[in-house]
């Protein structure tokens, strides 16, 4: 997959079918669009992502810039779909003000060479939003593409958004998170270094700190999988500053998966989060700690014996 990232000079040799958004989460609705899109191939089309980074919300001060995907997760995610050409558009005062009019023509039409667009019906680009379905359709035929509209996707009656995964996320709900998301929360990231404990109290541990501005659910402890060169491996994971053993204020993952002896220092790995348990104790003392731990892999053992 080509990257073009941190420059707005770049033109396109082949002829593509494009995706305008910023895919956080890449939930069941962004894969309808996103399967569209990439069936564009066999009519010899390039596929192209276009992103804005950082994202619109982000630049002018609407969201906190926590994200369900960072740009690490959905570069690896959009490779292993099939994405073509991904492009992370810089956003900022200057690019944030080209007129939608504008960069539809010398964007997406020239330098991009879209032939074929694919959009949920809330598409948005150039100053103010204003580039919506409304301009596409005025434009369509001057300008020689084809344009396909995705309608949303519901679930038990509420509109899969990113915002509403969010929430559910902020609430620990992540049976109902995999559901909207098609597939488990997860942190991708390598491997790091921690204090040892984990290996000093008999159950060693990987562990991962997740990028600053991934969004995490509630510290805890949480039955999960950890997915390592295509395997994965059941485990049970917590998420926090482990109160009992430190007073740092670094907020990791860490995961004890069961029966796995390898050293993986360095290597990258995905924790997905199944299931919330716990949450996160500071314990009396590390005899009381490990009591729990124990139980705690215990417990994750026959959770996952029947849910894998």
């Amino acid at each position: 997959m080509e990257i073009i990232s941190q420059t707005t000079d770049f033109h396109l040799l082949k002829d593509t079918a494009v995706a305008i958004g910023k895919f956080d989460g890449l939930h069941i609705g962004h894969q309808k669009l996103l399967d569209q899109l990439l069936s564009q191939k066999k009519n010899g089309l390039a596929v192209c992502i276009f992103t804005f980074e950082p994202a619109p919300a982000v630049l002018f001060g609407f969201s906190d810039g926590k994200e369900l995907t960072v740009r690490e997760e959905k570069r690896i995610l959009f490779e292993r779909m099939g994405v073509d050409i991904l492009i992370e558009f810089p956003l900022d005062k200057a690019t944030a003000a080209i007129k939608p009019e504008t960069f539809l023509k010398e964007i997406l039409v020239k330098r991009m060479k879209m032939r074929y667009l694919v959009a949920g019906r809330d598409l948005s680009f150039g100053a103010g939003g204003g580039g919506n379905i409304e301009l596409i359709n005025k434009v369509i035929d001057q300008y020689g593409f084809r344009t396909e509209i995705i309608e949303k996707v519901f679930y038990q009656g509420v509109e899969v958004s990113s915002t509403y995964i969010r929430s559910q996320i902020e609430s620990g709900n992540m049976e109902t998170v995999r559901n909207l998301l098609g597939a488990p929360y997860t942190i991708m990231g390598k491997v790091m270094h921690g204090k040892r404990l984990g290996r000093i109290l008999g159950m060693p541990t990987v562990n991962l700190v997740p990028a600053d501005n991934k969004l995490l659910p509630p510290c805890g402890v949480y039955y999960s999988q950890v997915r390592y060169r295509g395997k994965l491996y059941p485990s049970i994971s917590n998420v926090g500053y482990k109160p009992t053993v430190t007073e740092e204020k670094l907020l990791g993952v860490e995961s004890y998966l069961y029966n796995f002896q390898q050293e993986i220092y360095g290597d990258q790995i995905e924790v997905e989060l199944l299931s919330f348990k716990r949450p996160e104790y500071r314990f009396e003392n590390i005899d009381r700690l490990k009591a729990q731990l124990a139980m705690d892999i215990s417990a994750g053992r026959d959770w996952a014996d029947h849910n894998f």
